[in-house]
This record gives C-alpha cells, structure tokens and sequence, in this order.
C-alpha cells in the first residue's frame, strides 16, 4: 500500500491524493475484470449447490448464507460464475460521470455512457409494463424467492438514478424515455401493500409478497419525483409524496428506521446502509419537489446515523446494536451521505473513507468485503466492494472539488469569514 494510505495523520492534500490514487486503481482493476464479478448471495449460481441445494426454501437459504458467510470466498471451486450485475454496472456510470463534473475529462463521460448502454442490454426478460432490471443469481429471502433476473424495485431504482444522472448532464432524451419505461414497472407491476389517500407501499418485486421493507418505497418515491420535475407529471409527483410520506412516518422518535414494516419482519433493525439508502433517497425526494415538509425528520436521521452507525475511528457498524461485521458496503455508504454535509458533520467522510483504505483496501485496486471482530475477509465481490467504493470515493471527489471552488471563490471575492 502507498505511504500515503498508512499512518494516522489523515487530512489535508497527502489525504486528498491517497483518496484519488485509490480511487483511479479501483477502476482500472475493475476495467480489467470487464465489470464482472462475484455478488453476495449468488451461491445458487453454483451448479453444484443448485442441484443439491436449489429444490425448497430453506435449502436455497442454507445455500445462499453458506456462501456469504463463508471467511473465504469458495465461489469459483463452487464454479459460481462472474456475472454483470446492473447495480454495480450503474454505481460505476455514476462514479465516472462524477469524475466528469469533477475535473471534465471526456473519457469519463464516454465510460459512464459505455455502462448506460450495457445496461439497456440487460434489461430483465419478459413481458414487464417498462423497463427494469434484477440480479443475475436466483434469490431465496425469509419473506419471497425470485429466479435470476426477475427484476426488483431496488435495483431498478438504482439503474433509473444512473439514467437519471446522465440525462442531467448530457440532456440525451433516450436517458429520460428509460426512466420513462422504467415507471410503469413501477406503478403497474409492484404489488401494492399499503394504499391510503396519503400513504403508498409498493413491493420489493412483482411476485405475492407481503414484506413491507421501508427503503424500496422511498428509493422508488426519489425516482418519481425527479422524473415528475423533469416531465410535469402529476401522477409521478403525488405517487413519490404517498411513498415517501409512508417510510418518513416510520421514523422513530429517535431518528431511525426499521428495515421492515412491522419490524419483526426481518431481523436486521436499524442498520448502517439501508438507513443511508432512506437519508439520500429523502434528500433527493427534497431536491427534486423543492418539498421541505420532512427537513426535520431528514436532519434527525443524520443525526442519529452519524452518532449510531460509525465508530469514532470511521468504521462503520453493523447495526446500532451491533459493531460487527465492519462492512465495506456500509463505509461506502457513510461516505456518499456525509460527503453531502461536509460542514455540518466535518472530517465524517473523510475519516470513513481514512479507515476503509487502512483497513479495507489492498492497495492495488480491490477493496475487501468484510472487517469481522477476528479477521479480515479479504476477497472482492465486485458490485458490493469495488463498485460502491468508487461511487463513495468520486461523490466524495466531487464534493472536494466543489467546496475547493467555493473557497477559492471566497478568497478571490474578499468575502471569506
């Protein structure tokens, strides 16, 4: 690792390169591997495990959490194959289109757009209302199972902000007409299960489903309200307020959000990346109606995840009642979120992102899955490592860059104070 990744003393421009060089190696080493990879809970992918394993609910789930909790990675002796995943495919658009705004070199605009296009390829199979996606593994959860590439709410809405990113930047209609698309899988295909005047639920996937998990709501409510700013929508707009109005009227008194809606639904609570999920869909949802009627609620939810959900140190927790597994998933996380906020949470990012490179990070262009309180995992799974670690780190570019042209402004202006 370099010198300047090692030591304590983290800030200042030796800090700022370190961030950079990694951030530059990590996507060159994902260039290299074609953007395919390993993912968390592709063991039923093996063929092996498929046969022996892939007939009933519980085996598939024996299966599937063997294999994620695994210390090393047994994926390739399983013969589980590296596979496009089209959320990873579009956190890599979004961090070179980042690096774009960042410092407006062309070849990171044609790379984000390379990875739109890819996408539009792997748009999931069937005879869906609009565009959508899944991952390319079956899943077996407590609550539903899904075939490879049935497509879900989340990885939909992940692919929509790609789009969504893009079309800010280059105005390309065609971005827009697939968020378009993608919309009417939204509303016609998810399962409605929560519907009042006020209040609106929509399903994980388009499968009988009663699991309520509070973060595909607001995530699916984010996309609607930007593509209602862009088209007039109406529909859109009031949709994106019912769903978001239902995940912000969980909130607890004390800043937080269960994943699931009851909570005994699932047994992760309040966790560290699905809580940054609700806080930066909310804060797009904010951005994209000019609706401020949940600032409050959105300052509180910072508050608590900064204090409950990272370690003094930057490492980043499991759960608020739980420190480990540290998770390089829940670094990146912390990082996109507190980027955002640089004066009200000051060296936040920084120091996660200070901790994630000591602890997480080989130095060569691959970062780590998991920290556990007795060891390190140190294999890559390349959507849940490298691709959130270059989201964080070029959002975190970005946001260096803008706060540098601020100051700098600031000091040739006189109005610094």
């Amino acid at each position: 690792m370099d010198d300047n990744i090692q030591g304590a003393a983290w800030n200042g421009n030796a800090a700022a390169k370190g961030m950079d060089e990694a951030l530059g190696r990590v996507l060159e080493w994902s260039r290299q591997q074609a953007f395919k990879g390993h993912n968390k809970h592709d063991g039923l992918n093996s063929p092996i495990l498929r046969t022996l394993l892939g007939w009933g609910r519980w085996p598939r789930l024996v299966a599937i959490q063997s294999v994620m909790r695994f210390p090393v990675n047994p994926r390739t002796l399983l013969l589980v194959p590296r596979t496009y995943n089209p959320k990873g495919l579009a956190l890599f658009s979004q961090g070179f289109l980042d690096l774009y705004r960042a410092r407006r070199n062309p070849e990171h605009l044609q790379e984000s757009e390379r990875l739109l296009s890819l996408l539009l390829d792997l748009r999931a199979p069937g005879a869906w209302s609009g565009d959508c996606w899944g991952y390319p593994y079956p899943w077996q959860d407590l609550g539903f199972y899904a075939p490879a590439n049935m497509p879900n709410a989340v990885v939909t809405s992940f692919v929509c902000e790609a789009f969504l990113d893009a079309y800010r930047e280059t105005g390309k209609a065609r971005y827009l007409e697939t968020v378009a698309s993608a919309v009417n899988f939204f509303l016609e295909d998810l399962p409605v299960l929560r519907d009042t005047p006020g209040e609106l639920c929509l399903a994980y996937m388009p499968v009988p489903m009663r699991m309520r998990v509070l973060d595909v709501s607001i995530l699916v409510g984010a996309v609607l309200a930007q593509y209602a700013a862009f088209s007039g929508s109406d529909q859109c707009a009031l949709a994106a307020s019912r769903l978001v109005r239902y995940v912000v009227s969980l909130q607890t008194d004390y800043g937080a959000w269960y994943y699931t809606d009851p909570p005994q639904d699932s047994p992760i609570r309040h966790d560290n990346y699905h809580t940054g999920f609700i806080l930066d869909a909310l804060a797009r949802y904010m951005t994209a109606s000019s609706d401020r009627e949940w600032g409050q609620a959105y300052r509180s939810g910072l508050d608590f995840y900064a204090a409950e959900l990272f370690n003094h140190d930057g490492s980043p927790r499991w759960m608020s009642d739980r420190d480990f597994p540290h998770d390089v998933h829940g670094a990146a996380q912390g990082i996109l979120t507190f980027s955002r906020h640089r004066a009200d949470f000051p060296g936040l990012a920084d120091r996660i992102a200070a901790w994630t490179l000591r602890n997480l990070y080989d130095g060569k262009g691959r970062f780590y899955y998991q920290q556990t309180r007795y060891f390190t995992k140190r294999f890559t799974l390349l959507r849940w490592c490298n691709a959130w670690m270059a989201r964080a780190l070029a959002a975190q570019q970005r946001a260096r860059e803008a706060s540098n042209a601020d100051r700098d402004l600031e000091l040739c202006t006189g109005t610094e104070q």
